[in-house]
């Protein structure tokens, strides 16, 4: 796909979305690099529980990374950003849904925001806030990695450890990518799509 340049006189929101192990970082480094080399003022941030690689980077499971800044809540990007032409966002599901109203106000501020996130849970349910994220961006990217049983295209996230709290971060050994055919829901998910009440995790509590 064709990158954005920054247009003149206004923002917008780009989503990249998908399943564990497809891409999602690697290709939210690719647009921020493209960026940088365009000499465009680039910050990149990352919530501040996942520090599964680096607490300071956002890094792909190949081990390409770059500096980022973790932040506690979506209005603290506001103030730190307000220098930079583009703002990078990544693992966008574990912010609450004020992320929404933080992208749009940047947008709308003139600056080009690209997120990242999973745009499912492992019970395959929509993941707040990448819904509300792709009703109100321009541009969307849905990422796929290979399932893991069959070699199909995988668009689900197979939790592979008996926990079953929403938020647990991992990588490899807690979870796998499946396509639709092979995903295994969960026996605590309930038949529903969308679940009401679902809240952020506490203080300190973690998810993929």
């Amino acid at each position: 796909m064709s990158d954005f340049e920054t247009p003149r006189g206004t923002g917008w929101i780009e989503v990249i979305c998908g399943s564990m192990f497809s891409g999602k970082t690697e290709e939210l480094i690719r647009r921020l690099r493209r960026a940088q080399i365009a000499r465009q003022t680039v910050i990149v941030f990352k919530p501040v529980m996942d520090t599964r690689y680096a607490a300071d980077r956002i890094v792909t499971h190949d081990n390409v990374s770059i500096p980022s800044v973790p932040v506690r809540h979506p209005r603290d990007i506001l103030e730190r950003a307000r220098e930079a032409q583009v703002i990078g966002i990544d693992e966008v599901q574990f912010f609450d849904r004020s992320l929404v109203e933080v992208c749009q106000e940047l947008a709308d501020a003139g600056k080009r925001v690209i997120v990242a996130g999973l745009d499912t849970d492992y019970r395959a349910r929509p993941f707040e806030p990448v819904p509300q994220l792709l009703a109100v961006a321009e541009y969307i990217t849905k990422t796929h990695a290979v399932c893991v049983v069959c070699g199909n295209p995988a668009n689900r996230t197979q939790r592979v450890v008996r926990r079953g709290e929403r938020i647990l971060v991992g990588g490899a050994e807690a979870y796998e990518p499946r396509c639709r055919r092979c995903f295994e829901p969960p026996e605590e998910a309930s038949g529903e799509l969308f679940v009401e009440g679902e809240s952020r995790p506490a203080e300190g509590k973690e998810e993929a």
